[in-house]
């Protein structure tokens, strides 16, 4: 890659590496701070869930604990929305607020809502493109093959997609959780702040994430239309 675009990388590369630890630490001070304050009406993530989904009319979802700290999500497979025990358990500001997040996912599964739909139908291409991108874009790099090259780049470029669309699909679900539980009054004016936070700085990760995969992506095309345009000379 030309010393400029080489640069150029560098420079997106550092306050992308910025972004992403940001969002990290934020996702954990934000979510141990309000799991320390519990919420006056006594609402548990679990019951915050069910509350979500009645709200929205689905009644056949199940809602299991699971092991672990913020590996709380939805599994469609399965149709069971799982909660870690810092969130099932709790009755704290951020249980409320990242258990209606997960019951949102369930609800987009249920209601057919567009984007959800178009990332579990590339999720086989995704995998596909997870496992074999950077075995392709090797290979095609230390034998100068470009079409193998070419290859991974599009493979690589598969889970870029899908973390775009991963974004739409994340907002919604925190939009959902948060206007739900406005609308049934789980947690008061000032709590509900706190879950705002803790779910918007959930949300960073994901834009963290897809904005490094862009710019991986890009150094790819780059790298790859360097070693095209000298192959021509």
């Amino acid at each position: 890659m030309p010393f400029y675009y080489d640069s150029i990388y560098w420079l997106l590369l550092i306050p992308v590496l910025i972004l992403s630890v940001y969002a990290q630490i934020q996702v954990s001070s934000s979510f141990n701070r309000y799991s320390q304050e519990r919420n006056r009406r006594g609402v548990t993530g679990a019951q915050a869930a069910y509350e979500v989904l009645r709200a929205h009319g689905v009644h056949d979802v199940d809602i299991r604990p699971c092991e672990g700290k913020l590996t709380d999500h939805y599994d469609p497979r399965s149709n069971v929305i799982y909660l870690s025990q810092p969130v099932y358990h709790a009755s704290t500001v951020a249980a409320v607020g990242v258990a209606a997040h997960e019951a949102g996912h369930a609800v987009q599964y249920a209601l057919g809502y567009g984007p959800v739909k178009v990332r579990a139908a590339i999720i086989p291409v995704t995998q596909l493109g997870s496992q074999f991108a950077f075995i392709a874009l090797i290979l095609g790099m230390l034998l100068y093959h470009q079409p193998l090259f070419l290859v991974g780049i599009v493979l690589f470029g598969t889970t870029t997609l899908f973390q775009l669309v991963t974004l739409p699909v994340e907002f919604d679900a925190s939009a959902r959780a948060l206007g739900t539980i406005e609308g049934t009054n789980l947690l008061d004016e000032d709590e509900r702040k706190g879950a705002r936070k803790v779910l918007t700085a959930a949300a960073l990760t994901y834009v963290a994430a897809l904005l490094m995969s862009l710019l991986q992506l890009l150094r790819y095309l780059l790298i790859f239309a360097g070693r095209d345009s000298r192959r021509r000379r």
